[in-house]
């Protein structure tokens, strides 16, 4: 064995570093609350891309930072309501009886066992028949927008700051219910060759809803996911999305993480899961961004 001691030149140390100077930042960090809620669709029909990772580690963050968020977990996978450690069985009063009308969102809503500031409203998989079902019914695009508007007015929903939407990896009628339902998207792109290939197409369906369905929609927030800094075609793709995107993409990038991927398995965020992990102190970052920006929306 070397009698060198450690050298803090190399790449690494400078790596560890930089993390440890985050780490420490983000426990002295204020983040302003919204003074009024804040609705987050959170879309890219592209799969893969780290929309529902983003949703929950995002709600979680804001969650420790002292925000009341709840979680509408809108994609009949329910992926969001496993990584939230909440029930999703079939039994349960889900976002699918919302839609139709059934049920309230207060009767579905089920706190979080990481954090009691953290919220879920879980799917099941009878979402996956909603869309046909939604065809037939009245003002069928405004079924969650609606919903949503009473629980606001409800003694339990007054205090919620933020409400993040996890739409499905499609551009139909619960995607629509949730853009007409929001105030903002915010869109999740994969650092990875085709990143951009599909979101013009998704950028067209948010001003289509913002003409005809919903005027108080935007585009507010872009953020890049699965980074990997030893790749020249990572970067090239951020600054590609920097460049057509400029006002709206975050300046903290998310990196691919072992950590990241094994939180669900777990039923847990990785805020929760290992909170000083490069992803958990990347997503913290992000969520004081998205909260910062939101005090001039």
């Amino acid at each position: 064995m070397s009698d060198r001691g450690f050298d803090a030149t190399t790449p690494l140390a400078a790596e560890l570093a930089d993390l440890t100077r985050r780490r420490r930042a983000l426990t002295d960090v204020a983040v302003p609350r919204p003074t009024t809620t804040r609705i987050i669709a959170v879309a890219n029909q592209k799969g893969g891309v780290g929309k529902t990772t983003t949703c929950v580690n995002v709600a979680a963050a804001l969650a420790r930072f002292g925000a009341k968020v709840l979680v509408v977990d809108l994609d009949p996978q329910g992926n969001a309501s496993t990584a939230l450690g909440v029930d999703h069985h079939g039994d349960i009063p889900s976002v699918y009886d919302v839609l139709v009308g059934t049920t309230e969102i207060a009767d579905t809503v089920v706190v979080s066992p990481e954090n009691p500031h953290l919220l879920c409203a879980p799917s099941t998989l009878d979402l996956a028949g909603a869309e046909i079902e939604l065809v037939t019914m009245a003002a069928r695009e405004y079924r969650l927008a609606r919903a949503l508007e009473r629980y606001r007015e409800s003694d339990a929903g007054a205090d919620v700051d933020y409400v993040l939407i996890d739409c499905p990896p499609s551009l139909g009628l619960l995607t629509i219910n949730a853009f007409v339902a929001a105030r903002e998207v915010m869109i999740p792109i994969q650092c990875e060759y085709y990143a951009l290939e599909g979101v013009s197409q998704l950028v067209r369906n948010i001003e289509l809803v913002k003409g005809h369905l919903n005027p108080q929609l935007a585009l507010s927030t872009i953020l890049l996911t699965m980074f990997d800094a030893r790749t020249n075609l990572a970067q090239q793709v951020v600054d590609d999305v920097r460049e057509h995107f400029a006002d709206q993409t975050l300046h903290t990038l998310i990196p691919r993480s072992v950590r990241v991927s094994e939180a669900p398995s777990y039923g847990q965020t990785v805020i929760a899961y290992d909170s000083g992990s490069p992803g958990a102190v990347a997503y913290q970052e992000a969520a004081v961004e998205i909260a910062r920006r939101g005090v001039t929306i």
